[in-house]
């Protein structure tokens, strides 16, 4: 059983140190939805496109947790906060994949700036480590980001984002790059019930990416989301639970070969009727 297991987290551990450094999606929402996630505004927009912060209105913060096909050698854990200010929003996002063996973080500052309620462009700089052990060391990089994203008519959000577009080299041996990933989609809200959203992502290395995923708000407080992506194909479920200004999103996708990888967010949102209560408790 124990070579069984070792076997399975050496292949998988060759196939993510090829990719080197991807960027990896967080927060259960849109894992549930395929991670078409370009084009949706939420504190998780730190992550997949920070133009989403320029229609934030007030502050945010988000955890998360993925137990990538039950390994917790493979496990990815991240952290988001976004802060509304006068001139824009600034977002930070950190996240952690890997083991003690292997391990690769980014932390990422960004700002994000709309043009009235229909357009919002986002940059971020990121830090990106990569750490094996065993004598190997730990080698960090900047790489940058760039987003769009645009409300061309009521209910539709288009969205577009560029990961590392100067193509960060990573190591001179056999000039190893940070991978340089395109992305474009759209969601439309049908009603206040039904929400779609589609994306194509393209690594400039790899096979393109088709992702869809969809959002069925059941009731005020609850809603149902599935997806499906491409290369490899994924299935994906999952429920929100929206608790006034608590969030908790459970979700999981599966590889037909390698299984199941669950998904947990939280996300809790700071209303501006704090903001005035602290305002009169430091009066």
């Amino acid at each position: 059983m124990k070579k069984y297991y070792s076997i399975i987290l050496f292949a998988c551990l060759a196939i993510y140190a090829q990719a080197g450094n991807e960027d990896f999606p967080i927060g259960a929402r849109s894992a549930a939805m395929g991670n078409a996630s370009v084009s949706l505004s939420d504190v998780w927009s730190a992550q997949h496109n920070q133009a989403g912060l320029g229609f934030l209105h007030t502050a945010s913060a988000g955890v998360y947790y993925e137990n990538r096909f039950f390994l917790k050698e493979l496990s990815i854990k991240g952290g988001v906060f976004a802060m509304p200010v006068k001139g824009g929003t600034f977002g930070l996002c950190i996240t952690s994949f890997g083991y003690l063996l292997y391990s690769e973080n980014k932390y990422s500052l960004s700002f994000a700036k709309a043009f009235g309620d229909k357009l919002s462009v986002g940059i971020a700089m990121d830090y990106l480590t990569t750490k094996i052990a065993e004598g190997y060391g730990k080698k960090g990089v900047f790489a940058a980001e760039i987003g769009l994203q645009a409300k061309p008519m009521k209910g539709l959000n288009i969205g577009a984002h560029v990961y590392n577009p100067t193509r960060t080299k990573l190591d001179d041996y056999n000039n190893e790059r940070i991978p340089t990933i395109i992305r474009l989609g759209g969601d439309y809200t049908f009603s206040e019930k039904v929400t779609l959203a589609v994306e194509s992502e393209k690594d400039i290395a790899q096979k393109a990416i088709f992702k869809a995923g969809i959002e069925y708000r059941a009731v005020k407080e609850f809603y149902l989301r599935a997806g499906i992506s491409t290369n490899p194909t994924l299935s994906s479920f999952g429920f929100g639970i929206n608790l006034k200004n608590f969030k908790l999103d459970f979700s999981a996708n599966y590889h037909q070969t390698l299984g199941f990888s669950p998904q947990l967010g939280m996300t809790y949102t700071f209303n501006k009727a704090e903001k005035s209560e602290i305002n009169k408790s430091t009066n």
